[in-house]
């Protein structure tokens, strides 16, 4: 029989541990090692049934074993103790505190999805995880945050696998009374409300669930309420599902209903206002036409015209883009678009002015098609890639929005994406920099001692993190198999899959086709021969998820798996289903190596081999993402790259052929030292002894965990957001809004002013003077440039010479720029500008000149994609 109505009972504790109940609904307990070994001495045996949850297992305690637990006086003072210590990390100030009144009171921070802990799955990939390391990177350095997001009643899917291995999705619905969340309400009890009017008389309205990421607040906006129908009810159902208008509303509300939502925490709690708007990825786009309609708004005390309000908005919002593959934007029919705002979803804000933000008015750009990322640049004054390749990547794939300008001086920077070290770092790592010199974390310049360490007991330290993780396997392993259809008296060889003694290989993340799960397979049998290798073999463990709609990443794990499945190696390779963060908890650390293999340029950042890192893994990787400016030579290996024009077949083979030689000539060997070999027959190498420690394998980790761990630390990542993003976009917000907007209105006027006149701009004629027939290095010369002005006056305009080498086709490289001054009017709107520059250089030497709008609250000389050159 099934239940007509399902609810969770919340555990009522006595006085003496109540503190378990905050401790246990405030997510910081999920990277609080303290704290989560205390859930689990309460009940080991629980706390694995509840799947590492405090608000499962304190709902499964019964009454009898909670006053045994209140009458442990030691178990009562070590709970009184992590509360106050709990109370004093949310409220004592930390590193952000220290800025004084020279940053922003209140930031917020919107994505679509958000990976804090297994038990609120609300993350699908890379941007979830990163997401989450974000906000709790937030809360320890007291940086105030507010994250604003979906709550999606299925989270992402969970994978199995069928009999022949196709990957299958489903789909468990969540209780959010059974999730550490609790919903926001109204002074009368009442839930709160967001509500946004949708097409044809119907409405989309949301409740708001809020959960504390240690000092973060975190508002999850979910449809399924009483009121909506059921379409509405099904905006929020999973992550990035559906398709056309299931995806823009989902997007809608996350951008316009997460302001919504914003403003009535801000009333219910009495938190500041945000003064900047982060925007992690496009999806959340639509958060800027939301704070434009307020700023529009009629019945406010003095609406703003459009440009005015864009102007004053931009200001203070960041955008961030993560991908560097086109088709993974998303992209909507215009129609839609006008649709959905004609129908009043932002009163007194001009559709066309909406459609215009999203449009892709530039080369090769699809006039039927609304582009959120496009958008998201549109609305923001500052974006970032989250790589320094990333942001080159990014400056090239979005070039055509500031035409006439080098990709170099795209106005898109970069913030390398970091980790959350205390999520990430093992356990057993944190016991033994205790132990070694009293510093948990990574972070800690202390951790430069791990040099004094003696390497058989980092080599122990190994071998206790590869054996859990095989422990693991084992376990998912059997379970996988059972869910395929197997039977137990089928599955004994699970018992002695992979070796604690062999060099171990990890490779997981999501599978679309540029990260090339199967590169590994190109030439089966010579990654057979690496496996069952007689001296030097090696084993790999491999998850990931192919997103439902996603055939050709589907069929490379089906491929993938039916190799694991052969019975000569699948003790030495297996692919783990349903990868997750519960998962990957045990993978990185067990891993030695954590492989990774994108088509470069297309990875963005790529953390999880920094998630390896900081627990004494070494990387090897294609120098893609992070990668390539954090690779020193020292930290791990670079797999070669086809940069010769060789077709995707040809460069696939040559890149495989590259990861094959690594691994037999330097990886394993480095790894084994001189271990002796390992019998075809025999179970494995036998644990290494003294003498048998590969002693440069142990400096490559010891120089890792010195030197990469803050380098790929989210508290870096954040530090930077803050220095570089969050207080110049305050600032530049704090300017725009002072005296009822009056710089934010100026700024719009003359914005329209150049705008306008723009058109009449041009270079008339340039000279030069002082060149003589022989020119040498140090010469000066003079430029002179005859420039229409039209209606703009000189002081609207910067005319520039830029300068440099010239190639064959006469374009400039190692440009460098050059002010020239008003010498002259020459009337009717014609000015002459002049300049010297120096010859720098010898051989081909080539100028230009250039005009471009000038105004202090540009951020950067291309801000307003206007140029003219000569």
């Amino acid at each position: 029989m099934k239940a007509i109505r399902r609810f969770t009972v919340r555990t009522v504790l006595p006085e003496s541990i109540a503190p378990l109940g905050k401790l246990a609904g405030n997510l910081r307990w999920s990277w609080h090692l303290p704290t989560s070994r205390l859930f689990e001495d309460i009940d080991p045996a629980a706390w694995a049934a509840s799947g590492h949850d405090p608000v499962s297992l304190l709902g499964s305690v019964t009454r009898e074993r909670l006053r045994q637990l209140a009458a442990n006086k030691q178990l009562v003072q070590r709970i009184q103790d992590l509360g106050a210590d709990l109370d004093s990390y949310l409220n004592e100030p930390r590193w952000y505190q220290s800025l004084g009144e020279d940053a922003p009171r209140s930031i917020a921070y919107f994505s679509p999805e958000y990976g804090i802990s297994a038990v609120l799955p609300q993350y699908s990939g890379g941007l979830g995880i990163l997401a989450g390391d974000h906000l709790k990177s937030a809360s320890d350095l007291g940086v105030p945050l507010i994250g604003v997001g979906l709550l999606y009643q299925a989270g992402y899917f969970k994978q199995s696998l069928s009999r022949d291995a196709w990957q299958q999705e489903t789909y468990p619905v969540l209780d959010p009374d059974g999730l550490p969340l609790t919903l926001l309400r109204e002074e009368d009890g009442s839930a709160a409300k967001v509500v946004l009017p949708l097409p044809n008389g119907r409405q989309l309205s949301a409740h708001i669930w809020r959960a504390d990421v240690g000092r973060v607040p975190l508002l999850l906006l979910d449809s399924n309420v009483a009121g909506n129908d059921e379409a509405a009810r099904n905006v929020t159902d999973r992550l990035y599902g559906g398709g056309g208008d299931q995806r823009l509303q989902q997007e809608l509300l996350l951008g316009m209903g997460g302001v919504k939502a914003l403003r009535i925490f801000e009333r219910l709690t009495g938190v500041p206002a945000p003064e900047v708007f982060h925007t992690n990825e496009g999806h959340a786009g639509f958060l800027g036409i939301e704070r434009i309609r307020e700023l529009m708004d009629p019945s406010s005390e003095s609406p703003m015209s459009w440009e005015e309000a864009l102007t004053a908005g931009r200001a203070s919002t960041v955008f961030t883009t993560h991908t560097p593959v086109p088709a993974g934007i998303d992209r909507f029919d215009r129609s839609q678009i006008e649709h959905f705002f004609n129908a009043g979803l932002a009163h007194s804000v001009p559709t066309d002015k909406v459609l215009a933000l999203g449009a892709e008015n530039y080369v090769d750009g699809d006039p039927g098609k609304f582009n959120m990322a496009v958008m998201g640049l549109r609305l923001a004054q500052r974006a970032n890639g989250v790589a320094k390749l990333h942001g080159e990547v990014s400056r090239g794939m979005f070039s055509g929005l500031w035409p006439g300008f080098d990709t170099r001086e795209v106005p898109i920077t970069s913030v390398t994406n970091g980790v959350h070290v205390p999520s990430w770092v093992d356990p057993l790592i944190a016991d033994f920099a205790r132990k070694n010199f009293g510093a948990e974390s990574i972070l800690d310049p202390k951790w430069s001692r791990v040099y004094d360490v003696a390497d058989p007991e980092i080599w122990a330290l190994r071998r206790s993190l590869r054996s859990n993780l095989v422990a693991d396997v084992r376990r998912r392993l059997r379970a996988s198999w059972k869910a395929r259809g197997a039977a137990d008296a089928e599955l004994a060889w699970t018992d002695s899959v992979l070796d604690p003694d062999v060099l171990t290989i990890g490779f997981a993340r999501r599978v679309p086709t540029y990260k090339r799960l199967t590169l590994m397979l190109r030439d089966p049998a010579r990654l057979k021969a690496l496996l069952l290798h007689p001296e030097h073999p090696i084993q790999l463990v491999i998850a990931g998820k192919s997103h439902p709609a996603d055939e050709q990443g589907k069929r490379m794990i089906q491929d993938l798996v039916r190799f694991t499945d052969d019975p000569a190696v699948r003790h030495r390779i297996v692919f783990l289903p349903n990868y997750d963060i519960a998962m990957a908890r045990t993978l990185f650390p067990g891993c030695d190596v954590w492989l990774n293999n994108p088509l470069r340029p297309l990875e963005a950042c790529g953390t999880s081999g920094m998630k390896s890192a900081i627990n004494g893994g070494l990387n090897l990787s294609v120098l893609d993402g992070w990668w390539d400016e954090m690779y020193d030579g020292d930290n791990g290996w670079a797999i070669p790259t086809a940069d010769n024009g060789a077709s995707a077949d040809d460069r696939d083979d040559i890149e495989a052929a590259a990861l094959y030689d690594l691994l037999e000539t330097q990886v394993s060997p480095r790894f084994y030292g001189s271990a002796p070999a390992v019998g075809a027959g025999a179970a494995g190498p036998s644990a290494p002894s003294q003498d048998r420690i590969p002693h440069q394998w142990i400096a490559m980790i010891k120089h890792t965990m010195a030197t990469l761990g803050p380098a790929v630390s989210a508290e870096r990542m954040l530090q930077d957001y803050v220095g570089q993003l969050y207080q110049p976009a305050w600032r530049a917000g704090r300017d725009a809004v002072a005296d009822s907007y009056a710089l934010a209105k100026r700024t719009a006027a003359w914005r329209s002013r150049i705008q306008g006149g723009w058109s009449a701009v041009q270079v008339e004629h340039v000279d030069s003077v002082g060149v003589t027939e022989d020119p040498q290095i140090g010469d000066s010369l003079t430029v002179n440039a005859y420039v229409a002005l039209g209606n703009l006056d000189p002081d609207d305009v910067a005319v520039e010479v830029a300068f440099g080498r010239a190639t064959d086709n006469d374009e400039l490289d190692n440009v460098a720029l050059e002010d020239l001054g008003v010498a002259e009017n020459l009337g009717s709107g014609r000015y002459l500008f002049t300049g010297g520059i120096t010859i720098d250089h010898s051989g081909s030497f080539g100028y230009t000149v250039r005009v471009l709008p000038r105004h202090s609250t540009l951020v950067s000389k291309a801000e307003l994609g206007l140029v003219v050159n000569a």
